[in-house]
Formats: structure tokens, C-alpha cells, sequence
């Protein structure tokens, strides 16, 4: 199904009342980590647009910058768990950005992170994004609360706010359209699974489909680790979901072409 397709399917209204994760705005005081960053060519489609898997990966990539610049990178092994991006303006190629990133809240053993990708010279911040990322012991790769030290690092941003790690998306029972996906052993990382930039592929083919996309606002909940192979990529209107042979569901999509 094409975009077009989407901004018209009678399902899209369902998907309209789907609560997306709060985008909070920076925080007064604490931490906010920045870098640069710029749409290249491996980065971008035919039109000149940065793809979706394209900014997952600056996202993932400024997370680690910013733990490892506060010194607490070997505290933790994090997972991510959902992510939403928020593309007001597609960057194109060869523009500059500044990455902002910060801490916008704290669970049980788990943190939600706020990024503002912002063009350097126009000024203006097209993308905003927020991730919800699992903290895991490094030795027993469980869920494991964050340390005395991280919370020093990223207390003061969270300013006490709560987030919660429960999945939102809805199951894929009833979807109605089917499609072959293959993961390759290239899109492994060094946890020794997908990589979660590639769960975004699939998604961008459909958008490489149909007409050209001035904006998009979608979440994305990571379920099973995916390992290279076929995949199944179920749809029902705007929702999506990656599934395994045995029925796993390795993520789930839903999209809106709404702004809030």
C-alpha cells in the first residue's frame, strides 16, 4: 500500500486515536548532550530525502555518544524499546543538523530519551524523536535498575518524570495484507541480532512506492529480536507488524500523517 493509499484507508481514522509517545519539551536544568551530524549519501533516497532507518541510526548512535561522554557507557548494555519519529521536514542531502539529546524520564529499570534533530543553518528542528530504551546488566543481560552514578548524570532532566516500558500496539490478529521481507546477516550488530535501523526498511519501501512524503509522524515498539532470514510484513491500514515463520512479532508500526 502506497502513502496515498494510507492518508485515505478508512482504518486511518482508528490509527488517529492511537496515543503516540509524548515529545516534552528540553529540560530547564540537567543534562542535554549535542552533536552534529549530516544527511550522506548512504543516508538518503533517489529524491535527496534522509530515509527513516537512516535517522533510527543517528538516534542509537548520539545515545551511545551521550553515555559514553558522561563516563557510564560500560554501566549498562540498553535496549531499545519503542521510538517514534516525528518528521515535520524530510533534512535533505548534504545538510547539517545538531542532535540534541537528553533524559526525559525514569522507570524501574528503564529510561525514555528525548532528541531534537535541528538544522544548523535554517534554524528550524524538522525532526523530533523520543526512544524508550531498556537498561540491562552488562554481565547477565537482564533488566537491571540503573545506578547511583547514571542517575547523577541524568536525574536532574528527568525531573522526577515517569515512564512506563509496557507495549502499547495492538496484535496483528485480522491484518489483511502480507508481503515477504529478508533480513540480512549485514544488518546484524554487535548484540547479534537486527539491528533496530533495519526494522524501519520495509516501512521505507512502501514510502519509496508512492508519492514523494512532506511529513510523517510514526512509533515503532520492538518486541522479539529478529535474526537474518524471511520475514512476513503484515499491514492493516496504517499499522504494520514484522513477523517471524513461527509467528513472533519482532516490531510492530503504527503511522499517522497527522500533526498533533
Amino acid at each position: 500500500m502506497t502513502q496515498r493509499e494510507w492518508a485515505s484507508h478508512p482504518n486511518l481514522l482508528a490509527v488517529r486515536a492511537h496515543a503516540f509517545t509524548e515529545l516534552v519539551p528540553p529540560p530547564r536544568r540537567g543534562r542535554v548532550f549535542t552533536s552534529g551530524a549530516r544527511a550522506g549519501l548512504a543516508d538518503c533516497a533517489p529524491s535527496g530525502r534522509i530515509r527513516l532507518d537512516a535517522l533510527a541510526r543517528w538516534l542509537q548512535d548520539i545515545a551511545y555518544d551521550d553515555v559514553e561522554d558522561a563516563g557510564v557507557a560500560g554501566a549498562a548494555v540498553w535496549v531499545v524499546r519503542r521510538t517514534r519519529i516525528k518528521v515535520a521536514r524530510f533534512p535533505r542531502f548534504g545538510e547539517r543538523f545538531s542532535l540534541n539529546t537528553f533524559c526525559s524520564g525514569f522507570g524501574r529499570a528503564w529510561a525514555e530519551r528525548r532528541t531534537t534533530i535541528a538544522a544548523a543553518q535554517a534554524g528550524d528542528a524538522p525532526v523530533e524523536a523520543v526512544s524508550l530504551w531498556v537498561h540491562l546488566d552488562p554481565s547477565s543481560r537482564r533488566p537491571a535498575p540503573l545506578t547511583p552514578e547514571e542517575i547523577d548524570v541524568y536525574g536532574e532532566a528527568a525531573a522526577g518524570r515517569k515512564v512506563t516500558a509496557r507495549l502499547r500496539h495492538q496484535a496483528p490478529d485480522g491484518a489483511s495484507e502480507a508481503r515477504r521481507w529478508t533480513f540480512r546477516a549485514t544488518e546484524c550488530d554487535v548484540a547479534g541480532h537486527v539491528n533496530n535501523a533495519a526494522y524501519w526498511q520495509p516501512l521505507e519501501e512502501e514510502l519509496l512506492d508512492g508519492g514523494e512524503p512532506h511529513e510523517i509522524d510514526v512509533e515503532m515498539e520492538f518486541r522479539n529480536a529478529a535474526q537474518p532470514g524471511q520475514k512476513l510484513v503484515l499491514g492493516d491500514g496504517a499499522r504494520r507488524w514484522i513477523v517471524g515463520g513461527d509467528g513472533d512479532v519482532h516490531a510492530s508500526v503504527v503511522m499517522s500523517r497527522e500533526r498533533d
